[in-house]
């Protein structure tokens, strides 16, 4: 992407854009909100404040795999699938002003078939948004 290129826009299908959660406080206040397991990973969602400094419409989206997922190659790779599943499924899903962090899961997020990812992430957004 070159510097003067304008930022990019949600497609026209609905779909929001998604941002990346990055500093650690953002991880720990989503650890203490609603949880969806499902087997491939595991769905942590809060609302966010008003008075936070993200932008009040914006799908905030953070991925983290530990080294019980495996060695650098092993969590490199669940976190791409996360980070894909999250792309497809979080932006048409997900709600504005919500932070979302995916969890990897030992042997399971790099070995599950993708549309079976695809299908829990619908299924554990539903169940958070209850």
């Amino acid at each position: 992407m070159t510097p003067n290129a304008p930022p990019p826009t949600a497609p026209s299908t609905g779909a929001f854009l998604l941002e990346r959660l990055r500093k650690r406080s953002d991880f720990l206040r989503a650890a203490k909100a609603a949880r969806a397991p499902a087997p491939g990973f595991l769905l942590q969602a809060r609302q966010r404040h008003a008075d936070e400094e993200a932008p009040p419409g914006a799908i905030r989206v953070g991925f983290t795999c530990s080294k019980k997922v495996g060695n650098a190659v092993a969590r490199n790779r669940a976190k791409r699938r996360l980070r894909e599943i999250a792309r497809l499924i979080i932006s048409l899903e997900g709600r504005p002003g919500w932070d979302y962090v995916l969890v990897g899961r030992p042997e399971a997020t790099a070995a599950l078939p993708f549309d079976q990812l695809k299908t829990d992430l619908s299924r554990a957004l539903k169940k958070v948004h209850r």
